[in-house]
């Protein structure tokens, strides 16, 4: 039976696979964490202890001169979710990068070990929460 397509415009056999019929996939445990209410409130607790401040552009990572950028601001995770569940929450794997910043994190033209010394630049031995809460 030819019917219009809810989803190209055209008409086709109802039956018909047009391409353009959106297919959600199951989310991963991954992308669950990253859409949780415990996600946002522990992103904003990293965002608020970087002081709302690009790290990579503070420190100057990529050479370019010292910035202050506090617009997109993500928070990134040094070793990633899905390598190792266990420090999702690891205050000491999560950094406050921007956008450009965290793209080249996560394309690995900025090291994990360069950011995760940095954390010890910064941070030290101490705990990373603001003011030792959290």
């Amino acid at each position: 039976m030819l019917k219009v397509c809810s989803y190209c415009g055209r008409i086709h056999d109802k039956k018909h696979d047009c391409g353009k019929r959106i297919r959600y996939r199951r989310q991963s445990e991954t992308d669950k964490f990253h859409t949780s209410y415990q996600w946002t409130m522990l992103a904003r607790l990293i965002k608020n202890r970087d002081n709302y401040l690009c790290q990579a552009c503070l420190h100057n990572l990529d050479k370019t001169g010292v910035r202050y950028t506090t617009d997109n601001l993500e928070v990134h995770h040094i070793v990633p979710v899905r390598e190792c569940w266990e420090r999702r929450k690891d205050q000491g794997n999560l950094i406050t990068l921007c956008r450009e910043h965290h793209e080249q994190a996560e394309a690995g033209k900025i090291s994990r070990e360069r950011l995760t010394e940095l954390m010890s630049e910064i941070y030290g031995d101490r705990e990373t929460s603001p003011r030792g809460s959290a």
